[in-house]
């Protein structure tokens, strides 16, 4: 079965892209998807995160903790390359899309994928902010319940 990406998660990866240029990176990482997940606060995942506490100021301030010394002046032009742990988390996303029986990889597949790519940036934000893939994931089960669109 061929997965494929709905139209909430192509924006979050292109505000993602956005991201890293705001930061001056080279690259696109899990802390960019993650931000972006965060900025947009639409779908499943937008309201996990608002749900939980995990504001968009929340989620930069852990992000930048965790990369402040590893920032750097680039100029960045076109489109960006995924990082390893950016590509482990959208192959994480297309598994989660497939246990929980969706046809569609969506943003909430995407958070999971995020908490399930250890050493990740975005995983060590999402860790440090106190979230787990057992309470996403009941928390875009519950939202599904209550038919929350993703």
């Amino acid at each position: 079965m061929y997965e494929r990406l709905n139209k909430g998660l192509e924006r979050v990866i292109k505000v993602a892209h956005e991201i890293a240029r705001e930061y001056e990176q080279e690259y696109v990482g899990t802390e960019h998807l993650l931000l972006a997940i965060a900025r947009e606060g639409e779908g499943l995942s937008g309201q996990v995160l608002a749900e939980v506490g995990a504001s968009e100021e929340k989620v930069r301030a852990a992000v930048d903790r965790l990369i402040k010394n590893s920032l750097e002046d680039t100029w960045v032009f076109g489109r960006l390359p995924g990082t390893p742990h950016f590509c482990n988390v959208m192959a994480k996303a297309i598994q989660e899309t497939r246990n929980l029986g969706s046809k569609e990889v969506c943003t909430e597949h995407l958070l999971i994928g995020l908490l399930l790519e250890r050493g990740s940036v975005g995983y060590e934000a999402l860790k440090s902010l106190g979230l787990t893939p057992k309470l996403i994931r009941d928390k875009v089960r519950t939202l599904m319940a209550d038919g929350a669109m993703g």
